[in-house]
């Protein structure tokens, strides 16, 4: 009688340690996702717009960071957090483009805006 109490209580400690264990493999695990902000500053003719100044705006924070569009007009920020919203727009010789908002909802990691001049 007590060997059989004996191993019931391993058996149930045994099902106790190896359910957890065993439902963590079954989970997708979440990783952050870095997100990439990439496209092109084109004219109201749809020519590329060389130099011209990119802003994106962290709607957290408010921080703005800037770059300058190359030769073809491309532009490419990296490594932006997921859990943030941004507004991007571009300038360039007193014209501007409207903003665009990339949202934290959106899921995707890589995103191509183009932004056109007005």
């Amino acid at each position: 009688m007590k060997q059989r109490l004996v191993a019931i209580i391993a058996a149930a400690a045994m099902l106790a340690t190896v359910h957890p264990a065993m439902a963590q493999f079954g989970r997708k695990q979440q990783q952050p996702q870095i997100r990439h902000v990439t496209g092109k500053v084109l004219s109201a003719n749809d020519a590329p717009v060389k130099d011209a100044v990119v802003y994106l705006k962290n709607l957290k924070t408010l921080a703005i960071k800037t770059l300058i569009s190359d030769a073809q007009g491309n532009y490419n920020f990296m490594e932006l957090s997921p859990n943030v919203d941004y507004q991007i727009w571009a300038e360039s010789n007193g014209q501007k483009s409207s903003t665009k908002t990339v949202s934290s909802f959106d899921s995707r990691s890589e995103f191509d805006v183009d932004l056109h001049l007005k």
